[in-house]
């Protein structure tokens, strides 16, 4: 195989975050136009994020955001952005980077972005990574967002040992 030299996984995710940087950039200097909001995963222990213990006891791995009705201060920077949203009627000052983000959806259009873990330094280290690896990916369903993670669970078992399941959004389209 050869040996990818660009490092066009990395171009990728790059050009993709900057999809997002440049959206939430808008919507801070503009608020959210028409009925979009977003839901923004990202790992909680990631370098450079910062959010209360608090928080950080509840969410020790990864958190779900949903940017919507009330946050307040979003500030975006070049490689994050800082927001403030209430939990439990606690208000929150967070600071996420954009390497920490593993996902993106604005459920009012249905676009969605998700994007591998950046491991810091990984990329400077290894630049001989096969072409193949994918940094992430764009998704655009057709309709309905898929359900909860907690639904999906209880409606299938995980099955042990083999791998990750593709599941089809039209599986959870009402028929």
């Amino acid at each position: 195989m050869a040996t990818d030299h660009i490092r066009y996984d990395v171009l990728a995710r790059d050009a993709l975050r900057g999809v997002l940087r440049r959206v939430l950039t808008d919507a801070a200097a503009n608020g959210l136009p028409g009925e979009h909001h977003f839901f923004i995963t990202f790992i909680s222990h990631a370098e450079g994020v910062k959010l209360s213990p608090r928080l950080l006891a509840q969410y020790p791995e990864e958190m779900t955001i949903i940017l919507q009705h009330q946050f307040w201060d979003l500030v975006v920077t070049e490689d994050r952005f800082e927001v403030g949203l209430s939990f439990g009627g606690i208000p929150e000052r967070l600071v996420v980077p954009f390497s920490a983000i593993k996902n993106f959806f604005d459920p009012s259009v249905q676009f969605g972005l998700t994007f591998e873990p950046a491991e810091s330094g990984a990329e400077a280290m290894e630049p001989n990574l096969p072409a193949s690896a994918a940094p992430s990916s764009v998704t655009v369903p057709a309709a309905e967002p898929a359900p909860a993670p907690e639904a999906e669970a209880a409606e299938e078992p995980a099955k042990t040992g083999e791998g990750a399941e593709v599941v089809r959004l039209d599986r959870f389209r009402k028929k």
